[in-house]
């Protein structure tokens, strides 16, 4: 007999008329690249997967490896950083893996995700995508790809115009079949973006996949990394770093547009899928945090996001969708007074003193050292910027009404 009450809440979600039996799919990424891993995260609880992005058989796939480096700082590794582009696999391996997933799990939502360089290739992609089976059709338009337009290098979900032209392509052959753009979040305005692809039809959104960067520099070649024969390349990063970027994509196209939006870059825990859909996410795509910890997080986040519910009084995740919006305001809605004043708890202080270096060097010099070598705060001079209650490694310092 289980000790645990099993919540009474209903993950399920709907997005681009489909139901989800949770919100927790697999994004297109190395994890979603063949049948038989997508059949094992099937088989773990995953609700869905988007395969990894694939092309047509004539079209040439070089990929350098290796393809993969670590986002590193103070030897904690922070994110990865890739530059393997698309699948190796096309679009005949992508056809199969739909049938086959299709078949042995009618309950699973399995998306394609296509990449042409021609109107005529974008289209042969979609009527394909419709006979294998996919339940709908993710547009690659955010990956570190290249425009279709030659001579041309930008992602062509950075152009308004761009994206447009070929969402309408995609819509056109699409016979109904529901079609959601990539967007990325390297873009000045992304609602731009947005209703751009929702003037050429979209059926839902996608936001935001990797950003692009340099994942370091090897100091002893001077390359960028991954280091190949002393030579690199701009790559995507990803990883729980992007998580700060993907809220306020989110939070914008949940304001500024009316399409659902699945989630794509930096959830790594349930408490992440909660955050990105208090600000508009109804789908949470996973890539790095399966490529680190396995398909088998898939029990914590489901169990995690469901007692979170409960909790809250909700009886379905949807009800948690854009919930945080209306605190979402401009500076000029927050009232510019001091709110607040650290407090230290004794009881659990280490004295190590890192509250003081961060206040004296980086904030407002309102730690004292007490006689006995406990951190002391002098309230008139505490802002309660909220500085060192992040920098403490004890967790003692709590920011309190002042």
């Amino acid at each position: 007999m289980s000790i645990y009450k099993v919540p009474d809440v209903d993950l399920a979600v709907e997005y681009c008329g489909l139901r989800f039996e949770s919100p927790f799919i697999l994004a297109s990424a190395p994890p979603s690249d063949t049948y038989e891993m997508v059949r094992d995260a099937f088989a773990k609880g995953w609700a869905g997967a988007v395969l990894k992005t694939t092309s047509l058989e004539d079209y040439v796939v070089d990929i350098a490896y290796p393809c993969i480096a670590g986002v590193r700082s103070a030897g904690c590794l922070l994110g990865l950083g890739n530059i393997d582009n698309i699948s190796e696999f096309h679009m005949d391996e992508m056809e199969r893996a739909v049938r086959l997933l299709k078949e042995e799990f009618p309950e699973k939502v399995v998306a394609t995700s296509i990449w042409g360089t021609t109107k005529e290739s974008w289209q042969i992609l979609t009527r394909r995508s419709i006979e294998a089976g996919a339940d709908y059709v993710e547009v690659s338009m955010s990956c570190p790809t290249d425009s279709p337009v030659e001579g041309l290098h930008f992602m062509v979900g950075q152009v308004p115009e761009e994206a447009h032209k070929i969402v309408s392509w995609i819509v056109e052959a699409a016979d109904g079949l529901p079609v959601v753009p990539k967007l990325t979040g390297d873009v000045t305005h992304i609602v731009a973006i947005a209703r751009a692809v929702k003037e050429a039809g979209a059926a839902a959104l996608c936001a935001c996949d990797s950003r692009h960067g340099i994942i370091g520099i090897d100091l002893d070649t001077l390359a960028p990394l991954p280091n190949i024969e002393n030579r690199g390349t701009f790559a995507g990063m990803v990883g729980a770093h992007l998580k700060p970027f993907e809220l306020r994509n989110l939070a914008e196209l949940g304001t500024g547009q009316d399409l659902k939006v699945a989630a794509s870059g930096g959830a790594t825990t349930w408490h992440d899928v909660a955050e990105y859909m208090a600000v508009g996410a109804t789908l949470v795509q996973f890539c790095t945090a399966v490529m680190l910890y396995g398909f088998d997080i898939i029990a914590d986040l489901k169990e995690g996001l469901a007692y979170y519910l409960e909790a809250k009084g909700m009886r379905s995740a949807e009800d948690l969708v854009g919930k945080a919006l209306p605190n979402i305001v401009p500076h000029s809605g927050l009232k510019p007074i001091k709110h607040a004043v650290a407090f230290v708890d004794k009881t659990r202080c280490t004295k190590c003193g890192r509250c003081v270096v961060s206040c004296e060097d980086g904030g407002h010099r309102a730690y004292v050292i007490d006689a006995e070598g406990y951190p002391e705060v002098d309230k008139e001079k505490c802002y309660g910027c909220g500085l060192c209650p992040d920098v403490c490694p004890a967790e003692c310092i709590a920011l309190v009404p002042r």
